[in-house]
């Protein structure tokens, strides 16, 4: 008996980790897909006329088992890989690729739905049938259901080799970041390191059965490096070696993946009728095309600029003050802005770490989504995990209601991703009167407990956090019928709306005051630290913009023109990074080589909406402060038209309902400083 295949005997229907074995996982992908297929061939096969529910709602529902095994597969291949998985996920991608296909190819499914589309000015739908009926219409149309034979055999074998490359570039990067360490035994190369970076340095060299300390590319080892070693020379080997990942002509190259992956997507569009991958992903945004989008980013460019050459050569006089440095190097740059910072505000990250206990921040999150939309989160102890690290709550509501599954992994290991993201391992909608509660997961990499010191995060780490479990709210107060909008299926460029305006409780006073006790005498964090957080909140925020409009115009230059005359990547990327560059090129490093967020995550023509998700952030949380961070009747109209809404209608008519206007960009600009 395959777990994987069954209905699961679990508390909450959770999934059965410790049930799964490995090899489970390729014949269960096979049956759920045969599965699925069934589903969908007894919608073609029913001789009844189509309507929305026999066609529409039948097919949003079918493919569950399938959908459920996916997403523990996946979620485990991100968060706990092996080299077995790994091998299972290059042979199962192109299985879901082509199903994926089979669907959006098949005629016969196309004329049934198209005939309910036909006709739905006469079905009386609600606002969320009318988006469902909508994006099933598109998933067909934009995704070559008009096309001839030849073109659409074309098209799956595109879409068959960018989920094989876009796989392997994910892999070459973890291999990179795995292969690198950097194994000090001089004392003397720890000057300026902090004594938690250091102590977890050694364990990691402990638990390899080596003297000294061993650092590497994971970032609660990489940043720290970067940000306080004295050694200039051990900075400028680290972030070459991350700057390098992808870049350095070997086994794990990214640059010819990167080449094949633009020029496929460019492919495809131009198969599809689009002039390219940017005119294809951004019909479906906020944004609506290219256009708007350069429009946007130069916009901001144009206002953070001047900022950020005036706050470079600041920092470059710093520099040349304090150490004669002559030209201030990639590697230099944060070293020099947390001595600056300290100047300015006489704060730094060692003073704030004993004021944020990973533990007591976690719960500081939970407290604010209590106050806010009522949530109560309880840690329990009979639901299965797939790591020995992870924590699971049940998250209920006035009257004991389940709301949510939440569970929480925050350490690095050997088998897991850099970065933090949020993840769910079952969606929520509403079947035969029951609304069936999502599974929530936020996946971080903070520093280890060691054995001295609990885990302490840095300010960074605090907001991280805060955005991840925003996410992981808009996922959890999910409220819709079916499952294809329910929580975070919203348009890309507004799904960073509730994971950041939820860093916005990190500054104030009265969230802080919540959370923020040292974990030695438990006193409150003193309150010349709360302001100085707050003014220093726009410290270097030219220099910070400008980098991040820098990701999302690269991501354009991709995506947004026709990539076949590309050559070199590196020529190609320089060009590209002319308009923002402060800091000299380093030769040995590349960018694009290791952009998972872009060829390999969703983010695609999409970077520019962390910037985009700014201004709605900024201009949603002015609101709550007009009224107060913790006022209700804000929180509840928040809950009611974003993050119980899923993607169930166009995200300005949610946010115009949520705040009575559209956003405005000059909360964004007032925050940062730039106006």
């Amino acid at each position: 008996m395959n777990v994987l295949l069954s209905k699961f005997i679990t508390k909450h229907d959770t999934a059965p980790f410790s049930q799964i074995k490995i090899e489970d996982y390729s014949p269960a992908f096979q049956e759920g897909i045969a599965l699925a297929k069934a589903e969908i061939d007894a919608i073609v096969n029913n001789p009844e006329a189509p309507t929305f529910e026999n066609t529409v709602v039948a097919m949003d529902f079918s493919g569950d088992i399938l959908d459920r095994l996916s997403s523990i597969f996946f979620n485990l291949n991100s968060a706990e890989t092996s080299d077995e998985m790994q091998k299972i996920a290059q042979e199962v991608s192109p299985l879901l690729s082509e199903f994926g296909n089979d669907i959006t190819l098949n005629a016969a499914l196309f004329a049934k739905i198209k005939a309910v589309y036909d006709q739905k000015e006469q079905l009386n739908l609600t606002p969320e049938q009318t988006t469902l009926l909508d994006k099933k219409y598109k998933s067909f149309s934009r995704n070559g259901a008009n096309l001839p034979e030849d073109k659409k055999d074309k098209l799956r074998a595109i879409d068959k080799e960018l989920s094989k490359l876009k796989l392997q570039f994910e892999e070459n990067i973890l291999a990179e970041t795995n292969a690198f360490e950097l194994h000090l035994t001089n004392e003397k190369d720890l000057a300026g390191l902090p004594e938690g970076t250091i102590e977890a340095a050694r364990l990691l060299a402990k638990n390899q059965e080596k003297e000294g300390w061993i650092f590497t590319l994971d970032h609660p080892s990489y940043i720290p490096f970067l940000t306080y070693a004295d050694n200039r020379e051990l900075r400028k080997k680290m972030a070459i070696a991350f700057g390098a990942r992808g870049f350095q002509n070997n086994e794990f190259d990214n640059q010819e993946n990167v080449l094949k992956i633009a020029k496929l997507r460019f492919e495809r569009a131009n198969l599809l009728g689009y002039k390219t991958h940017a005119h294809f992903v951004l019909e479906e945004r906020m944004s609506e095309s290219p256009e708007k989008v350069f429009s946007f980013l130069n916009d901001l460019l144009a206002k953070a600029k001047p900022a950020a050459q005036k706050e470079f050569t600041e920092l470059s006089a710093f520099a040349k003050n304090l150490d004669g440095i002559e030209q201030l190097e990639k590697w230099d740059g944060a070293y020099y802005s947390e001595k600056l910072k300290q100047q300015l505000f006489n704060l730094d990250d060692e003073k704030l770490k004993p004021y944020f206990q990973l533990e007591k921040v976690l719960n500081g999150a939970f407290t604010v989504a209590k106050k806010l939309y009522g949530l109560t989160f309880t840690e329990v102890f009979d639901i299965d995990k797939y790591h020995e690290e992870v924590t699971t709550y049940e998250v209920t509501h006035a009257q004991n209601n389940l709301v949510s599954i939440f569970y929480a992994d925050f350490f690095p290991r050997k088998g897991k991703r850099n970065g933090a993201w949020m993840t769910s391992f079952k969606s929520q909608y509403i079947k035969d009167g029951i609304n069936e509660r999502p599974h929530i997961s936020n996946v971080c990499n903070f520093t280890k407990p060691t054995e001295t010191k609990p885990s302490l995060l840095t300010f960074n780490e605090v907001t991280t956090l805060f955005h991840e479990f925003g996410h992981g709210l808009h996922g959890m107060l999910a409220n819709t019928t079916y499952p294809s909008l329910s929580g975070t299926s919203v348009f890309w460029d507004f799904v960073e709306l509730p994971s950041q305006i939820m860093e916005n409780w990190c500054y104030e006073p009265e969230a802080l005051a919540l959370f923020a006790n040292h974990y030695e005498t438990g006193e409150i964090i003193p309150i010349e630290y709360v302001q100085k957080i707050k003014e220093s909140a726009s410290f270097q925020e030219g220099m910070a913009t400008l980098r991040q409009l820098s990701f999302g115009l690269l991501d354009m230059a991709w995506h947004g023109q026709d990539p076949t005359g590309i050559t070199d990547l590196k020529t190609f990327e320089t060009e590209q990074f002319a308009n923002t560059q402060l800091y000299p090129d380093v030769k040995e490093n590349a960018m694009s080589t290791a952009f998972s967020h872009i060829f390999q995550g969703g983010y695609s023509s999409g970077y520019y909406s962390y910037k985009w998700a700014e201004v709605l952030d900024a201009d949603a949380f002015d609101y709550f402060q007009e009224k107060g961070i913790f006022n209700i009747e804000v929180a509840t109209k928040f809950k009611e038209n974003v993050l119980s809404k899923g993607g169930t209608e166009h995200p300005m008519i949610l946010y115009k309902r949520f705040r009575g206007q559209e956003p405005k960009p000059e909360a964004l600009l007032k925050r940062a400083g730039l106006l």
